[in-house]
């Protein structure tokens, strides 16, 4: 998962609930490292794999014995305490709020795809990795919040999903420059959309034409995740709505660059905050 495919993680963010920050914080650093050990560095995938194996494993033996982590942590060199702190952090907030190990798994696993897969066939295949990369990130802070609903769940999934998928579109220059491509291989043969042309260099009409067709199952995934946003109280639900916002605006830039959008990345700048904000004060629930 490129870097960039965290942006709209909502960590850290002074709108947050300050009982909430320091919890979601650890959850994004341990996130964070594991991303890092997938994309970052020149080992063979199955060393990246390994390491994903071993950082997972760790997690697991922090969760289980607390006060040995943090022993570690202290204890540790100045070169690995950075890691044993974010472990030992993590692991007290799984045991504070009753985290489920298993989205912490599906997240490394996610990772762990992404070392040798380039390519998806089909909305499936997409869907099921963004049920592990993106789908976790919501639910983890949703329990952080307080939050065990089944409905606003499944609305958090579809907002994570698309959020990733935005992120996907947004990166379409930047992914295809690291071997990646994320439009399924389903929509780009509908559209008549074809490789051999981002290999010359050329963002043809067709691949705009594949670009808008993925922004459209994107706006569906939006459209489904509005609920969490209007379910949710406090300042978790500004973030939420405002995050949701975000994503829509990018996503309408990424289709409205057209053939433009493999060297013309959209972005949000300061220039976006006061019309976001302000939407999502007069925000109208669904």
């Amino acid at each position: 998962m490129a870097q960039a495919h965290y942006e709209n993680f909502p960590v850290a963010s002074h709108l947050l609930p300050a009982a909430m920050r320091p919890h979601v914080a650890a959850v994004y650093a341990f996130a964070r490292v594991g991303d890092d050990i997938a994309d970052e560095g020149h080992d063979a995938p199955a060393v990246r794999r390994d390491q994903l194996h071993r950082w997972q494993a760790r997690l697991h033996d922090a969760v289980a014995e607390p006060q040995a982590a943090l022993h570690a942590a202290l204890a540790a060199s100045p070169s690995a305490a950075p890691h044993m702190l974010i472990l030992a952090a993590t692991a007290q907030s799984i045991r504070t709020h009753a985290l489920p190990l298993s989205l912490f798994d599906d997240l490394l696993s996610a990772f762990a795809q992404d070392i040798t897969t380039t390519r998806y066939a089909s909305w499936l295949e997409l869907f099921d990795y963004c049920r592990r990369s993106a789908n976790p990130v919501g639910r983890l802070v949703l329990r952080i919040g307080g939050y065990d609903d089944a409905t606003l769940d499944r609305s958090s999934d579809a907002l994570c999903t698309a959020l990733q998928l935005t992120n996907f579109w947004q990166d379409f220059g930047r992914d295809w420059s690291t071997g990646r491509l994320y439009v399924p291989a389903d929509v780009s043969t509908a559209v008549q959309a074809d490789e051999d042309d981002l290999r010359r260099g050329e963002m043809t009409g067709a691949w705009a034409d594949a670009i808008r067709a993925c922004a459209h199952r994107t706006r569906e995934c939006f459209d489904e995740g509005r609920q969490v946003c209007d379910g949710v109280r406090g300042r978790l639900r500004f973030e939420l709505r405002l995050t949701w916002l975000g994503g829509c605006s990018v996503l309408e830039q990424a289709v409205a660059r057209g053939t433009t959008l493999w060297h013309d990345r959209p972005a949000l700048g300061r220039g976006h905050l006061p019309r976001l904000a302000w939407r999502a004060f007069r925000w109208s629930a669904a």
